[in-house]
C-alpha cells in the first residue's frame, strides 16, 4: 500500500509538472538570460527544448539501492552517448566526469570509468587555461587522480601537478589579477578536492595546507555567518532579491556543500582542519533544511522562491550529495536529515523524462536566471549522479 502511495504521488507531481512546462505557466527567459541558453547549447553543455517528450513513469523515490540503482542508470545511461560524442575539458564537462567516475563505483558498472579513461587518453591528461589554469580548468583533475589512483600511471597526473606546483606560491588568482585564487564559490567544489586528492596520490601535505590556507580565505570572504549560506562572490554580498532578502543562489550553495563532502572525504583524518569545514557543512544543512519547500525542492533563488518559482534540479542535487555525505560520515545526524534527504530525491526524480533526460537545471551564470522545466546541462547531471551514488551508500548503512 505504501509503494503504491509513493508511486501515486510521483505521478501526479510529473503530471503537474507536465502541465506547468505544456502551459508555459512560469516566467520566461529575459533576452540576456536566453543569450546564455543559447550559447550554452552551442558549445554543446546541454539544451532546452520546448518539448522533451513524457516525463518517465518508471522510476520510485523509495530509498531502495535497486530504485536508486535504476534512477541513476536512466540518467547516466542518457547522458553518456552525448558525452561521448562532445567532449571537452572545460568544467561543465568535468563536473559530469565526476559524477560518472561515482556512478561506476555505485553500480560496480565498469563502463562509465572506461568511458572516462578513454576521454583522458584523449586529452593527454592535459588541462585548459594556459600558464595559470583557475578553478575551473583544474577541476578536471578530479577525474585524472581517481584515474591515477586506481593505477598509478605517472603521465595521469604529471601535467596537472606541474600546475599546481607552480600555482602554490601565488597568493592571487594570476600574476597581475589580484583576485583570491577561489573568489567565487563555485570554486570551492572546482579546486579543493584536486588539491586534497594530490596530497592522497603524493603523501605531500603542502598541497592540504594550501587548500587551508585558500579555504579559509574565501570563508573569511564569502560565508554569511548570520544565514549561514555562501555569497557567490563579493559584488552579492550587497545585492538584493526582489524581495528584499539576501540573494543566495542554489547551485552555488551546492556547490559548497558538494566540495565540502569531497573535501572531508578524502582529508587525512586526524587534520586538525577537520572541524572547520565539518561545522560548515552542519550549518549550511541545517539553513538549507529550513527552507526547503513541501516538494521537497529548492528554487535557483533560494530566498524569494516566489520570484523563482521553478524548482532547480543542479544545486538540489548537489545540496543532496552534501547532506547524503554528512549522514553517511557521522556529521549530521540520521533521524534529522535522512527526512530531507528523502523528500529531495523524490522531487528531484519528477524531473526525469521517460528518455533519461534530467530537466529543471539552470543555464550557467552567477546568480538565479529563469528556465525551461526540460532545460538539461551536463553539470548538473554530474551533481545528480554523485547525489545518488551517495545515496546507494547511506541506504547500505
Amino acid at each position: 500500500m505504501k509503494m503504491k502511495i509513493i508511486v501515486a504521488a510521483m505521478l501526479a507531481a510529473s503530471v503537474m509538472h507536465g502541465a506547468l512546462a505544456q502551459d508555459n505557466k512560469y516566467p520566461q527567459p529575459t533576452a540576456a538570460m536566453q543569450a546564455i541558453i543559447d550559447k550554452d547549447t552551442r558549445r554543446k553543455f546541454g539544451d532546452a527544448p520546448e518539448d522533451a517528450g513524457p516525463l518517465a513513469k518508471d522510476l520510485s523515490p523509495a530509498l531502495t539501492e535497486k530504485d536508486i540503482d535504476r534512477a541513476l542508470r536512466k540518467v547516466a545511461d542518457w547522458q553518456l552517448k552525448r558525452t561521448m560524442e562532445y567532449t571537452d575539458q572545460i568544467w561543465t564537462a568535468a563536473v559530469l566526469y565526476a559524477g560518472f567516475m561515482a556512478a561506476s563505483d555505485a553500480t560496480g558498472d565498469r563502463k562509465y570509468r572506461d568511458a572516462m579513461e578513454k576521454l583522458s587518453k584523449g586529452f593527454n591528461w592535459t588541462l585548459r587555461g594556459g600558464q595559470y589554469p583557475d578553478a575551473d580548468n583544474i577541476a578536471i583533475g578530479q577525474m585524472y587522480l581517481e584515474l591515477y589512483l586506481q593505477d598509478k600511471s605517472p603521465e595521469k597526473i604529471a601535467e596537472l601537478r606541474k600546475h599546481l606546483d607552480e600555482g602554490i606560491n601565488l597568493k592571487t588568482l594570476r600574476p597581475g589579477d589580484e583576485r583570491l585564487p577561489w573568489w567565487w564559490c563555485d570554486a570551492l567544489f572546482m579546486a579543493p578536492p584536486v588539491w586534497v586528492k594530490m596530497w592522497q596520490a603524493t603523501g605531500e601535505q603542502k598541497y592540504v595546507d594550501y587548500v587551508h590556507e585558500q579555504w579559509q580565505k574565501t570563508y573569511d570572504l564569502l560565508y554569511d555567518q548570520e544565514e549561514h549560506l555562501y555569497a557567490r562572490d563579493a559584488s552579492y554580498k550587497t545585492k538584493r532579491e526582489p524581495n528584499g532578502k539576501k540573494i543566495f543562489w542554489s547551485r552555488g550553495e551546492g556547490w559548497v556543500m558538494a566540495g565540502l563532502a569531497r573535501t572531508l572525504e578524502v582529508l587525512p583524518k586526524d587534520d586538525p582542519k577537520r572541524p572547520f569545514y565539518a561545522q560548515q557543512l552542519r550549518e549550511m544543512s541545517a539553513k538549507l533544511a529550513s527552507i526547503q519547500n513541501a516538494n521537497g525542492e529548492w528554487h535557483a533563488g533560494l530566498l524569494d522562491p516566489q520570484t523563482w518559482p521553478l524548482a532547480e534540479t543542479s544545486g538540489a542535487a548537489l545540496i543532496v550529495y552534501g547532506m547524503a555525505y554528512g549522514v553517511n560520515a557521522g556529521y549530521l545526524d540520521g533521524k534529522t536529515y535522512r527526512p530531507v534527504i528523502e523528500k529531495a530525491w523524490k522531487g528531484l526524480l519528477t524531473h526525469v523524462y521517460e528518455d533519461g533526460r534530467l530537466g529543471g537545471i539552470q543555464q550557467t551564470g552567477a546568480e538565479p536566471a529563469y528556465y525551461r522545466p526540460s532545460s538539461s546541462y551536463n553539470y548538473g547531471i554530474g551533481g545528480y549522479l554523485l547525489a545518488a551514488s551517495e545515496l546507494k551508500k547511506m541506504v547500505k548503512k
